[in-house]
């Protein structure tokens, strides 16, 4: 598969509706052969290839929670809950 190829997937946007104009967001694709590309928005030339296992495995760790300490998960004075 080459890169013009890659612009005929069907990328799905990780991103919410209401994003800001010009944010940068992530474009998953199923390729061949059950590849999983990501890529950024605002760089679509550049693609990253990996296998559906390895995109299964780190999906699985994301709801683990593995990766919550590489985000800033702490809230916000406006995330608080009114009352």
């Amino acid at each position: 598969m080459t890169r013009l190829d890659w612009q005929e997937l069907d990328w799905q946007r990780a991103a919410p509706a209401d994003l800001p104009e010009g944010t940068a967001y992530l474009e998953v694709a199923v390729g061949p052969d059950d590849q999983i590309l990501m890529r950024e928005s605002n760089d679509p030339e550049t693609v990253v290839v990996t296998t559906r296992a390895k995109w299964d495995a780190f999906i699985k760790g994301v709801k683990a929670g593995e990766f919550d300490d590489f985000a800033d998960l702490t809230e916000t004075e406006t995330d608080e809950p009114a009352g």
